[in-house]
């Protein structure tokens, strides 16, 4: 029998100090994650024995079993699931590259203490066991696996763990807890029984435990102590909102309660059970940026055969933040995942999960308005990605989002497409919106000053994903979507005069900045946008918003150049001073500074700031 003690890595010691040295406030969570884990293992085997009924020939009987040894201070976890093979120990325990180590880290930095809900958000359940525990020891052998491959591994949680191989009679993995000196609550079997009866009982396999006798247990007669049924195959009238909030917090590893929950049963010539949770808060890498790569997607079953873990193809990616469970009980079992990906039963259930989301946050935004926007807060921009994702479901989509507003309240996103069209004027047919990095700059654009002026409405957006959206959603309920920077601003009959004369009367000004900025700009013209600033940039319509190229270079990506309309207020006291400035320099300065501003107000990079500075302090002086 070989034996070797490996250190963690550096990531990996680092969590679990945290997790010895910090205070948690629910030490409990434990064996939830434990017994999460041994749930897995048994669903992992039973898809396994399908194909290959050996697996299981010698004990069909899945189950997880609890015990405890108030003499040795032990509590031992065992299934008889599918079990782990060496490599697989030290790939699942011994390295935790994909969990998240490094988010968790960062989350808790500074003076932020460590908070036992963040064990689930980042996927780091095993070492949960070190809250309560100052030794871990797991004993394990791969179903299939002949009894001299079993493994050993245990580890004091300080930063080294031994690894060795030893006889396994069975199959499936034992987890025993060496409790530290103050935790002898969890000796206590109704506790133990308790905490069960809270987190698991909706576990589809029995958890059984060994009947007390004289404090102790007694390892020849065995009890359930859980439900022992899926909880999705009840009926919804039979689940109280506890036992649904304690099947989430399980199914997502998650300490927080679900914001809401669906459950459904489809009859027909293709029936399945579909138990949908959507989030109060999204784990910390929802938008691609943690390092965790943990599989997100709904858990499948076939007639309660688990199937897949994380399975992609039953929701878009615009809802990756759902959480459930889905039960088909016609689709065929020994079919390949990837023959899955493609079969046209799971893109019926794709649709029908897709419209019992989307029917859930409607009922939501109508009926309880704080809670949506707590969703909103967590997860609006991950949804304006369907959007662009899926067409069918746009206009459910686009109802569902909301803007600030210059007739909101601040910052505050409450404004809908729908409650803009009913309070625009009658003949309106235009949604105005402007986007920019934040509200403060969306609120203060000079491109706005036209519209507020006639006391019509425009959108504020300022989230990095809106301008990206906009080129996909050009019109909503028949109104079209037009950005206040973009194109040409529309003018009635009267307006018009106004401007043709105001643009002849300045045609010196107009012609004479237009020299003095040369290829910098595409062209200079009269605004009809502005009323009170002096200058502002004219995008095209189908151009980047500067602040959107700004980040997107930022970013390495490569953005083509393309050269803004410079738009000047002939009224304004700075461009009457370009009109009348008769030194050449000077007023190559004023006409600078004025392009500056815009790209500024643009959110564009200054390409020279050094040279601004420099222009700015001239015209001071000047």
């Amino acid at each position: 029998m070989s034996q070797e003690t490996r250190k963690f890595e550096a990531e990996v010691a680092q969590v679990l100090h945290l997790v010895t040295h910090s205070l948690y406030s629910h030490k409990e969570i434990f064996l939830r994650e434990l017994i999460s884990n041994a749930s897995d293992a048994c669903d992992k085997l039973r898809f396994e024995a399908v194909s290959h009924p050996e697996l299981t020939a010698d004990d069909a009987d899945l189950r997880i079993q609890i015990t405890w040894d108030p003499d040795a201070r032990t509590i031992s976890i065992r299934d008889n699931g599918v079990g782990m093979s060496k490599d697989e120990v030290v790939a699942n325990i011994g390295t935790i590259a994909s969990s998240g180590t490094r988010r968790y880290l960062e989350a808790m930095s500074g003076e932020q203490k460590a908070d036992a809900r963040l064990i689930g958000q980042f996927g780091v359940g095993f070492y949960s066991a070190f809250v309560v525990a100052d030794k871990v020891t797991v004993i394990t052998r791969r179903a299939g696996a002949p009894d001299v491959e079993g493994v050993r591994w245990e580890s004091d949680g300080k930063g080294e763990y031994v690894l060795e191989d030893t006889n396994v009679t069975e199959r499936g993995t034992t987890v025993v807890l060496h409790l530290k000196a103050d935790e002898d609550e969890f000796l206590k079997a109704w506790q133990l029984r308790s905490l069960v009866t809270k987190y698991s009982d909706h576990v589809a396999f029995p958890i059984k435990m060994p009947v007390e006798r004289d404090g102790k247990p007694d390892p020849t007669e065995w009890t359930t102590i859980n439900s022992a049924s899926a909880l999705w195959s009840r009926s919804k009238s039979e689940i109280t909102d506890e036992e649904y909030q304690n099947f989430y917090k399980a199914l997502g590893h998650d300490f927080n309660d679900a914001l809401a929950w669906t459950h459904n049963r489809v009859e027909g010539s293709q029936s399945f059970t579909t138990l949908l949770y959507v989030p109060e808060q999204p784990p910390f890498d929802l938008m691609g940026g943690g390092s965790r790569e943990e599989p997100k997607g709904l858990k499948l079953y076939i007639k309660r055969v688990f199937i897949m873990d994380a399975a992609k193809e039953l929701l878009p990616n615009y809802l990756r933040f759902v959480r459930g469970v889905v039960d088909a009980d016609d689709l065929p079992l020994n079919v390949s995942r990837e023959i899955l990906q493609q079969n046209r039963q799971l893109e019926r259930i794709k649709a029908a999960c897709t419209k019992r989301v989307l029917d859930l946050l409607e009922k939501i935004s109508r009926d309880e308005p704080e809670k949506f926007a707590t969703f909103l807060a967590g997860f609006g921009n991950t949804l304006k990605e369907g959007i662009v994702e899926d067409t069918a479901n746009r206009d459910r989509i686009a109802k569902l989002l909301r803007f600030a507003s210059t007739k909101g309240e601040g910052s505050a996103k409450t404004v809908s497409f729908d409650e803009y069209i009913n309070r625009a004027a009658v003949g309106q047919d235009t949604i105005w919106y402007v986007t920019a990095d934040s509200y403060a700059a969306a609120a203060g654009s000079p491109q706005l000053e036209a519209l507020k002026s006639k006391d019509i409405e425009v959108l504020l957006m300022f989230d990095r994903v809106d301008e990206w959206m906009l080129g996909y959603l050009t019109e909503y309920d028949g109104k079209r979507l037009r950005n206040v920077a973009k194109g040409e601003f529309p003018l009635d009959e009267a307006d018009k005069a106004k401007q043709e004369a105001a643009s002849e009367a300045a045609a010196p000004l107009i012609d004479r900045a237009r020299a003095l900025l040369g290829d910098r700009v595409g062209d200079v013209r009269v605004s009809a946008r502005l009323t009170d600033s002096p200058s502002c940039l004219a995008l095209a319509d189908f151009d980047l918003a500067p602040h959107l190229a700004r980040l997107l270079r930022e970013a390495g990506q490569d953005v083509p150049e393309s050269k803004p309309v410079l738009e000047l207020n002939p009224e304004h006291p700075l461009v009457k001073r370009l009109a009348a400035e008769a030194d050449d320099t000077r007023a190559a300065d004023l006409a600078g500074l004025l392009l500056e501003q815009a790209e500024i107000t643009a959110g564009a990079q200054l390409s020279d700031p050094a040279a601004f500075v420099q222009r700015m302090n001239r015209v001071l002086l000047g």
